[in-house]
């Protein structure tokens, strides 16, 4: 049985361009912190150096990973941080060239000889990076972890012991796969929501809950808000100019509001032509990423390169299908979406430097399809098969960002998974599900295999696709 997987690992809130390889590091870089406190050194440590390994280092200055690792070792909170000072943090390091190791201990740090990116690959994944604190009598200590995908991150000898002993899960309903699911949910006559919302009461209050995906919530409302009214171009070299900002503007016209609320409610009040949806959806996936482009605050969702597709579907469901839809929806939404995420990681991967795209904008669109499905009245069955219909679309998507940004093409997939998640709901339910041929676990299962046979190079290595084809001077 493996680990209780619960809705707020699969949605995180951080900081962008990357959950693997902006907000992984950043959390390893904690993880070390705390490694180093335990073992009381942390006031003995003189000099830090970080090795990146693999696809962190082949993408890692495309997304960030240098500044993430500056900033976790700055004992910064990517939850928390006010993005205004991660600019002015990054600066003050590299100008004195020192760190304040976890706020309690300033040390010398020059960020170009002190953060080496190897191209070479670790053996347990594809996203690795060792940390080596230098102690003043002489003494090393050095650890290893794994940036896994999604934000998640593990430890070498964590990995060696899921090979010999099973992780036993707590939850009432513990679930590996679809089928196992659905059997709940015939079993104890719920909805997926409800089997998930059980699960997650075996762990927190009921309370906590509701606080914490409301909180989720509005992280994701104030991203769209902030990338509809942000214009300008988007860091990184590329130049590529934010698309969101314009397409709001013709969408919503001459409207009144002050918060991202009050804009949720103007665009409700906004008379929506058909020819509109579309457009109204791509803007709220375009302008999601271009803040996670910016180094903004998102949710990884189960991606922050795929953090645009979830709280568009989402939106459409407000804005478009039920205008007097509320939290209880939201929190609906997100307890399916989350597990349909967790299945993918157990039974596959979220990591595209292991499986490519498809284990980024397919799966999150798979997420969508699914919670979607349900709150327009599917039954479980429909459910699963929305989100096998979404992932069915997506197999063997590559991840190939030009010049290792989390912008070309990956921006504009969002809209293309957000726009899929909608027709795959609408073709569930649609559909018998007697008349399914193809069950879920066996597009998880396929989407492994798919990863494995994929080309190293189409893994978020930035050596081939797109990232090849067209240069930065193209551009």
């Amino acid at each position: 049985m493996e680990e209780c997987i619960s809705v707020f690992d699969m949605l995180k809130i951080g900081v962008g361009p990357s959950s693997s390889h902006t907000l992984g590091p950043w959390r390893a870089a904690e993880r070390f912190l705390n490694e180093l406190r335990n073992e009381n050194l942390i006031h003995k440590v003189n000099r830090v150096k970080v090795d990146l390994y693999g696809s962190l280092s082949l993408t890692g200055k495309g997304h960030a990973t240098d500044l993430a690792i500056m900033l976790g070792l700055s004992g910064q909170d990517p939850e928390y941080i006010p993005i205004s000072n991660i600019d002015k943090i990054i600066k003050l390091i590299k100008d004195k060239n020192e760190i304040n190791l976890g706020n309690e201990n300033q040390i010398p740090f020059h960020f170009l000889q002190d953060i080496v990116f190897n191209k070479n690959f670790l053996p347990f994944h594809a996203n690795g990076l060792t940390f080596t604190a230098y102690i003043t009598d002489a003494k090393e200590y050095i650890s290893t972890f794994y940036s896994i995908g999604g934000g998640f991150v593990v430890k070498e000898e964590r990995i060696n012991a899921k090979k010999k002993i099973a992780i036993k899960c707590a939850f009432p309903f513990p679930i590996d796969k679809a089928a196992e699911l659905l059997n709940y949910c015939t079993n104890e006559h719920k909805k997926i929501s409800e089997i998930v919302y059980e699960n997650e009461k075996s762990m927190r209050s009921e309370e906590v809950i509701h606080h914490e995906l409301m909180r989720i919530w509005n992280t994701m409302l104030e991203s769209m808000y902030i990338g509809c009214h942000s214009e300008g171009i988007l860091p990184g070299g590329l130049h590529v100019r934010r698309r969101a900002f314009d397409m709001h503007q013709k969408l919503i016209g001459l409207s009144n509001y002050n918060s991202p609320q009050t804009w949720l409610e103007q665009i409700r009040l906004t008379e929506v032509k058909f020819r509109q949806i579309l457009k109204w959806v791509s803007c709220f996936a375009l302008a999601v990423n271009e803040v996670n482009a910016a180094l903004g605050r998102v949710v990884t969702a189960p991606t922050n390169g795929s953090a645009g597709v979830i709280p568009s579907v989402l939106m459409y469901y407000l804005v478009i299908e039920n205008h007097n839809a509320g939290e209880k929806e939201i929190k609906q939404f997100f307890m399916v979406a989350s597990e349909i995420g967790s299945i993918f990681k157990k039974g596959s991967t979220i990591s595209a430097a292991m499986g490519g795209c498809q284990a980024e904008i397919g799966v999150s669109s798979s997420m969508a399809a699914a919670a979607l499905c349900e709150l327009m009245g599917g039954t479980p069955e429909q459910v699963l098969m929305a989100a096998e219909i979404a992932m069915e679309h997506h197999l063997g998507l590559t991840c190939d960002p030009i010049g290792g940004l989390v912008q070309i093409p990956c921006i504009e997939r969002n809209t293309m998974g957000a726009i899929k998640a909608i027709n795959a709901a609408e073709l569930a339910l649609e559909t018998d599900p007697k008349n399914a041929k193809v069950p879920l676990d066996k597009v998880v299962d396929t989407m492994w295999q798919t990863a494995k046979d994929m080309n190293n190079k189409y893994k978020e290595t930035s050596e081939g696709g797109l990232a090849i084809a067209v240069n930065m001077a193209d551009c």
